[in-house]
């Protein structure tokens, strides 16, 4: 009885040292992969946050490169606005002044003295450079000095209109005196513009002379058509 006894005994303490070490065993198996599955899972999330960090910073720089990319665009548009101001303000092909009536200040002017007919002064008229302009068929306008007095025309006719522009020159007479008694004003300059109403008159220094009744020609092209005959 006792040997049953001690067998049953041996048999279930070798039975139950069995099952406790499957139960260890299972146990630690578990927990292993537990917690391997675990450490794989937090190092695939760190992993997936990593790359996801490293998607956004792309983006990030994508972004950063199309916005580069458009400023680079705004620039060429810059460029490209330049490049029509330049050609808006390009005066190659400018053409101010083509073809308008002169203005005295639009022209170039000179003064001598002849000794035909008794003697007279010649006005010379030229376009200044780049200028093209209408002298319009009317007497020029002659002053004299500071005192006011006009030259009356030295012709019964209104002359023609001219072109002024680059080799062609205008003339017009004026004879100061044209009465034979003594008398009249000394003056030293002619004042001279295109029209009465011209702002910008010029004055032409000719020395002293003396001014009574005085009377002009109409412009020529010619300098010899353009003497002062009185009476």
């Amino acid at each position: 009885m006792n040997r049953r006894l001690r067998t049953a005994v041996a048999v279930t303490a070798v039975i139950g040292a069995g099952l406790l070490m499957t139960a260890c065993g299972g146990g630690d198996k578990s927990s292993a992969s537990d917690s391997s599955a675990a450490s794989g899972k937090a190092s695939a999330t760190a992993a997936g946050g990593g790359a996801g960090g490293d998607k956004d910073a792309g983006s990030t720089g994508s972004g950063g490169s199309s916005a580069s990319k458009s400023s680079g665009g705004g620039s060429a548009g810059s460029n490209s606005s330049e490049k029509s101001g330049t050609d808006g303000n390009d005066t190659s092909g400018d053409k101010t002044g083509y073809g308008q009536s002169c203005g005295t200040n639009d022209i170039s002017w000179s003064v001598s003295s002849e000794s035909q007919a008794g003697g007279y002064y010649l006005i010379k008229a030229k376009a200044n450079p780049g200028i093209t302009c209408v002298l319009p068929a009317a007497l020029p306008v002659v002053a004299f000095g500071s005192d006011g007095t006009e030259a009356g025309p030295a012709e019964q006719s209104v002359g023609q209109e001219i072109t002024l522009r680059e080799g062609v020159v205008a003339y017009a007479g004026v004879n100061p005196k044209t009465v034979n008694e003594d008398g009249g004003k000394e003056l030293d300059s002619l004042i001279v513009s295109v029209s009465d109403d011209d702002p910008n008159p010029v004055s032409l220094k000719v020395g002293s002379f003396v001014v009574d009744k005085p009377i002009v020609t109409n412009w020529h092209t010619s300098a010899a058509d353009a003497v002062p005959f009185s009476g």
